[in-house]
């Protein structure tokens, strides 16, 4: 019999349990946890769209499992949607790498791209902070971007590197479901995961003591 590791407690309240402090993830074997969280759930995946989405997920799991990038698992899980239209929603520090991604998704869907600054808006507007007080700056604009892309009627939309809180404007205003290319990370170019895996940082500067090992 698979037990539930002994600090989340089989007897525990669910709003006390959290993966958080799991050791074995018996998850992984088929162990339920979060009973009442899930009562129903299977249900919820039955609904027409979230099933075509689950199916789309697993058959590209199933089929490319450490053979393809993220780029490509998305122009794979695109054509098992049948979508024909894609949208990508990018910083304007990355609109490189934005075109790029569109080129090589252009061989099989109409794509469009748009910049976070679309609109020229200033940041006055909205009395926002700026990163240098003596010179107007243009704000990002998330929502315009969903409003663009909204228009031309994307079926997938396509983050590429938009600030932390701009994404979730993003996300939130957009009609089209939302995946990511890039997350941004001034830092660390762009690989935010860096910093749990160097022990200098994740223990000096994050001040983390848990381990991988």
């Amino acid at each position: 019999m698979i037990m539930m590791d002994s600090r989340l407690g089989e007897d525990s309240s669910p709003l006390e349990r959290n993966c958080y402090v799991c050791l074995k993830q018996h998850c992984r074997k088929g162990f339920n946890c979060y009973p009442d969280n899930n009562a129903g759930i299977i249900e919820k995946y039955n609904e027409a769209d979230n099933l075509s989405l689950t199916r789309a997920s697993s058959a590209i799991e199933a089929g490319y499992y450490m053979q393809a990038t993220r780029l490509e698992e998305i122009r794979l899980f695109a054509r098992e949607m049948g979508y024909t239209k894609l949208g990508v929603a990018t910083c304007i520090g990355l609109i490189r790498e934005a075109q790029l991604v569109s080129e090589y998704l252009k061989n099989e869907f109409e794509v469009y791209v748009i910049s976070c600054k679309n609109g020229g808006i200033m940041k006055s507007n909205l009395n926002l902070p700026q990163i240098d007080p003596d010179n107007d700056e243009v704000m990002c604009n998330p929502i315009g971007q969903a409003l663009f892309l909204n228009g031309k009627q994307t079926d997938l939309n396509i983050i590429c590197g938009l600030c932390v809180g701009h994404d979730i404007l993003f996300t939130k205003h957009s009609e089209a479901p939302v995946t990511t290319i890039i997350v941004k990370d001034r830092i660390l170019g762009h690989n935010p995961a860096a910093a749990l895996y160097s022990d200098y940082y994740r223990t000096k500067v994050l001040k983390l003591k848990k381990s991988f090992r």
